[in-house]
């Protein structure tokens, strides 16, 4: 944490995969090393470290939620949505109706132009979760204009710009 916060990203890799060798069984220091690989975008190797971490873990519990989302992610980003999507599933099973996850995989679904009723669903349960998340509101404005209910969107977007006026997407 000490080097990347000086961003010496690199060298807090190397470090952190030195003590996943040192510590094989260390779930943990798994998690640590695949977690920075992913903040620093280096989804493929994130996604392997992640495996490796995974397969640590028994039993699977609803903890563990977070680790599936978290290599959904860098699934995401490496172009594979078969495993990515499986992840976000997982993820979901192990603690349904958390609201990042669910705008996500929806957020996800109206990207590639598909599941637009259920990522609809989904994203609607993440901002009554969260209505005060400019992410998740903007979301719900992306997939109403996707499927072409621009009057129903605009006060969405609109609000979301309200809660995340800095951010210029």
């Amino acid at each position: 944490d000490a080097l990347q916060a000086l961003d010496r990203v690199a060298a807090a890799i190397a470090a952190l995969r030195n003590v996943a060798e040192a510590e094989p069984e260390s779930l943990a220091a798994h998690l640590s090393l695949a977690g920075a690989l992913r903040r620093a975008e280096r989804w493929e190797e994130s996604t392997g470290v992640y495996d490796v971490a995974i397969a640590l873990i028994d039993p699977i519990e609803q903890r563990h939620w977070a680790v599936f989302y978290e290599r959904g992610i860098a699934h995401e980003r490496a172009g594979l949505w078969d495993e990515a999507e499986a992840d976000f599933f997982k993820a979901l099973e192990l603690e349904p109706e958390l609201p990042h996850v669910l705008n996500y995989l929806g957020y996800s679904w109206v990207e590639q132009r598909r599941n637009f009723e259920r990522a609809q669903a989904m994203i609607e349960k993440a901002v009554e979760q969260r209505p005060e998340d400019g992410y998740i509101t903007d979301s719900l404005g992306w997939v109403l204009y996707r499927i072409g209910k621009f009057e129903e969107a605009v006060p969405h977007l609109e609000r979301a710009v309200e809660l995340k006026p800095t951010d210029p997407i």
